[in-house]
């Protein structure tokens, strides 16, 4: 621990700890999270769901082996400050471009180091998620609780027009169609998603366009209309930042989607189609955010360790927070049946849902990873094969060699 602090931590609840700055000149306040990920600071700071927080890492090194453009997962950093036991600014690993802590310079972002942050994730633990800021030393402790006070609350903050794209763009599809076409029928690259971007991470991207689906990428204020204007094979929700509940405006557009194309979600866009259908959300005490996350898959048995960051998540059948067995419960929704298909091991709270009378499916976690393990990579797989089939039993798709699909209405 140094000796001489030269900036410090405050909560709202008055909680302060010193360090030392290590990352840009100047105070960052909003939300303070922490992420249990060992690896992947770079992708965890520049994911577009942290927008709005303070990211305290819970692993004690970080910046051993600087950072890259190919770690990147948006444009510029959406995390506000990092909060770090022992920073380094390394550039030593094969893929480095540059040391970590002359990058959080670069980007303005301000950090702190050389504190107790074991300290600081328990406090977080117990009394949940709050407002709190990175302070330089110089800053009196009044004026950066006026700072903390004047923040808005998570609960109730529409992030995803601060991460949104302003038009839509296309991206095309760089492999082949995952998980095949109808048996007998020829594959293609040849699906077409429409994305309501509320914050889209770039392996999210990557890999769907490695399964053959090119993805329209749409403003989250497009309007159903705009997003069928192309006749595109599924919709798809992205992760982002900010509460569900803010989004009514999303919601709303989903409603007018379902049951008129497949809708499939990640993270935020989990909660905002179970939204959609009329289930309801709540705020957690400190959310998931890191790589090590048990869930079991219930259509398989398996329990995968998942990549989460989502500070909200959606009730049980009943209201209930949490889930006490391990069936595939339903609930009721105003487009039919919703049946349980992911279950969290650590606090037995809902990580995915399938549609059962109209075509859709989420889950709650980040089964791209960046950073994290691969378990759940195959649910790309999974959801792409259930939209290409449908694309090829529902309408005239051509191959690359010519021969068609089944012929039938869009």
């Amino acid at each position: 621990m140094a000796s001489t602090a030269t900036a410090y931590v405050l909560l709202e609840d008055g909680t302060r700890l010193d360090g030392v700055a290590c990352g840009a000149d100047g105070c960052a306040v909003g939300e303070i999270v922490f992420t249990t990920s060992m690896s992947g600071y770079q992708e965890a700071l520049t994911d577009p769901s942290y927008a709005g927080q303070l990211l305290t890492f819970t692993y004690p090194h970080i910046g051993n082996y600087g950072v890259s453009a190919e770690a990147m997962e948006s444009d510029r950093i959406h995390a506000r400050a990092a909060i770090i036991r022992e920073a380094v600014n390394r550039e030593d690993a094969p893929g480095a471009e540059g040391g970590f802590l002359d990058w959080l310079i670069d980007c303005g972002i301000p950090a702190i180091t050389d504190l107790d942050t074991r300290s600081l994730v328990r406090h977080l633990r117990d009394a949940g998620a709050m407002r709190g800021g990175v302070f330089p030393a110089a800053v009196a402790q009044s004026d950066a609780r006026e700072m903390i006070h004047a923040e808005p609350h998570m609960a109730g903050c529409d992030l995803a027009r601060h991460v949104t794209p302003d038009q839509m763009t296309v991206l095309p599809a760089t492999g082949p169609v995952a998980g095949g076409w109808p048996p007998g029928q020829p594959s293609s690259n040849d699906v077409v998603v429409a994305m309501i971007d509320t914050g889209v991470k770039l392996s999210i991207l990557r890999h769907l366009r490695a399964r053959g689906v090119t993805v329209e990428l749409h403003p989250c204020s497009s309007t159903a209309e705009e997003l069928l204007a192309s006749r595109p094979d599924a919709v798809f929700l992205a992760n982002g930042p900010g509460d569900p509940g803010a989004l009514d405006y999303i919601v709303q557009t989903v409603r007018d989607l379902v049951g008129k194309v497949p809708v499939y979600g990640i993270c935020l866009g989990h909660q905002l189609l179970c939204q959609a259908v009329g289930l309801e959300t709540y705020k957690l005490p400190f959310g998931h955010h890191g790589a090590n996350h048990p869930v079991k898959d219930l259509t398989t048995g398996r329990v995968e360790i998942t990549s989460q960051n989502h500070g909200f998540a959606v009730l049980g059948p009943n209201g209930e927070r949490t889930i006490a067995g391990d069936e595939p419960v339903r609930w009721e929704t105003d487009f039919g049946a919703a049946e349980l298909t992911h279950i969290n091991l650590y606090d037995r709270t809902v990580e995915g849902l399938a549609l059962r009378d109209v075509p859709g499916a989420t889950v709650q976690y980040h089964p791209e990873a960046g950073p994290g393990p691969h378990d759940a990579l195959h649910l790309f797989d999974r959801f792409v094969g259930e939209i290409a089939r449908s694309a090829g039993a529902d309408h005239v798709r051509e191959s690359p060699t010519g021969r068609f699909s089944t012929e039938g209405p869009h």
